[in-house]
């Protein structure tokens, strides 16, 4: 018997995530334990028009799990790493959707295997991080989560399971056809929009001429099926590890430094740069620390340098036989740049390496004592541009700010040209003044080919901005292909798109 919850002080837990939005309700939670439970769930939902919210570790920062009505499915029981394998060049794990992030880290940390994927919050559950195509600091280097995905279970709104492997089926140009064991065939057309030319996209589904099926699922944000288990790509643990938090007293200098470490890093991925040569460098992590962040920084942190107005924190992959000559590059490279290197922090070992990442992810915390101690919430961007547009983008945010009178934080992966701007209003004429300058911000990004989220999905908070990135047409060209998978509409209502873009078109006349 499926364990179902309905008190209210037993479900309330499921109602919420990171996002904080408030209102969420449901009838029920309910907690499958395999892929057939939660195939029941889904057909049954079908049949009696019962929206459905897929529930995760509650982290997203968007409202995706937010349900206001129907039922809630939560992964919570779908939580076993069932193997991690070694083969040439890497290995596999199979998981299933509710194992947390970090229980598979530190399984293939135990084989001496690594998992790439990195988000900051390492409780998150795999299933979501899927389903987000969740990405973080080491996506420079190794690309978001849809690079790892290898094979995923899905439940369709139908009842249908549904086992794809990547290489299996592809669109034909962009038209999709998925045979179900039932005999029967969704076929539907994919949009017509083109992605953005940036590293980093999760914003609406992915669509591209010829696309691996599997890939229409990553990224979609619970709203074309439920992701059961999946297969994931494992590499080679790193034998060591460079990393530091370097300052700067000019921002200009500071830039220059990332624009060389960022195009000799990409240099050396696209070309065999020999470890006798390393100075291609292969920086995995370029993160962003703007004057404002170092100033929150500095309440715990008393030894940040006073002259400093930005910090870059980076990771470089070692070898016994390369750490010191990286060193010595890495130093050469800060020393051209005029960083403030004999006040700057670096790490060759993990204790050390800790206590740096502490540093990095100790800013949200300081934030999140601001906005309870002014009774407010953080404005917060998720855009990433073209490489070219970063440092015209970086201008815009801090002139539009500045101009505002407004305290923020920039921070965030720099690498790849995205970086998190958080407004922290004090009051409610500066938050809204806050949303009136983040909506131009959506609408710079999209000017200059960026795209309106880099990593935190759409959700409920940003589907109004999708439009100025796709336009009405392509939004109900995408509402199309998610009706293919989801006729009766139960699943993710709310995600992406409203309400009104999941009824059919009217007829013409």
């Amino acid at each position: 018997m499926m364990l179902t919850k309905t008190q209210p002080d037993e479900i309330q837990n499921y109602l919420s995530d990171a996002s904080y939005l408030k209102g969420g309700h449901a009838s029920r939670v309910v907690f499958p334990e395999s892929a057939e439970d939660v195939a029941r769930v889904l057909v049954e939902a079908s049949q009696t028009k019962t929206q459905v919210t897929i529930s995760g570790a509650g982290t997203g920062t968007v409202a995706g799990r937010v349900p206001f009505g129907g039922i809630v499915i939560a992964t919570d029981r779908l939580n076993r790493i069932r193997s991690v394998t070694h083969e040439e060049g890497g290995g596999h794990a199979i998981t299933e959707a509710g194992v947390r992030l970090i229980d598979l880290q530190r399984a293939a940390d135990a084989e001496r295997l690594l998992y790439p994927p990195d988000p900051t919050e390492r409780s998150c559950f795999l299933g979501g991080n899927i389903a987000t195509n969740a990405s973080g600091a080491r996506t420079f280097k190794y690309g978001p989560t849809r690079n790892y995905i290898e094979r995923l279970k899905i439940a369709l709104p139908t009842g249908d399971l549904i086992d794809l492997r990547r290489g299996d089926l592809h669109a034909d140009d962009r038209l999709i056809r998925l045979p179900l064991s039932s005999g029967t065939v969704i076929e539907a057309q994919l949009p017509s929009y083109e992605m953005p030319r940036v590293r980093k996209h999760a914003s609406g589904y992915y669509i591209k001429s010829g696309m691996d099926l599997i890939d229409l699922f990553i990224g979609s944000e619970g709203t074309l099926g439920v992701i059961v288990d999946a297969e994931l790509k494992l590499i080679p643990k790193p034998e060591g590890l460079l990393s530091g938090v370097v300052f700067f007293a000019d921002e200009d200098k500071l830039l220059s430094f990332v624009s060389e470490a960022r195009e000799r890093s990409l240099t050396m991925r696209d070309s065999s740069v020999s470890e006798s040569n390393p100075k291609g460098l292969g920086v995995r992590a370029l993160e962003y620390f703007d004057n404002q962040s170092l100033n929150f920084l500095r309440q715990k942190y008393n030894t940040v340098p006073e002259q400093a107005v930005g910090a870059i924190f980076f990771e470089q992959e070692t070898t016994s036989s390369s750490e010191d000559s990286l060193m010595t590059e890495w130093l050469s490279l800060l020393e051209t740049h005029k960083a403030l290197t004999d006040q700057s922090w670096f790490a060759t070992n993990e204790p050390d390496q800790a206590k740096l990442r502490e540093f990095r992810h100790a800013l949200p915390v300081l934030m999140n004592e601001w906005f309870a101690q002014h009774n407010q919430k953080k404005v917060s961007t998720d855009m990433a541009v073209p490489d070219e547009a970063f440092a015209g983008m970086l201008r815009f945010y801090q002139d539009s700010l500045r101009d505002g009178d407004l305290r923020y934080t920039i921070f965030g992966h720099i690498g790849d040209n995205h970086v998190h701007v958080n407004i922290l209003p004090r009051n409610d004429d500066e938050a809204n003044r806050a949303w009136e300058i983040y909506r131009t911000f959506i609408r710079r990004a999209v000017d200059v080919g960026g795209t309106i989220s880099a990593e935190h999905g759409i959700g409920k908070l940003k589907r109004e901005y999708l439009r100025e990135l796709y336009g009405e047409e392509h939004l109900r060209e995408m509402a199309a292909l998610k009706r293919a998978f989801d006729p009766a509409g139960i699943l993710g209502r709310g995600n992406i798109f409203g309400e009104e873009f999941l009824k059919p078109a009217s007829p013409e006349g």
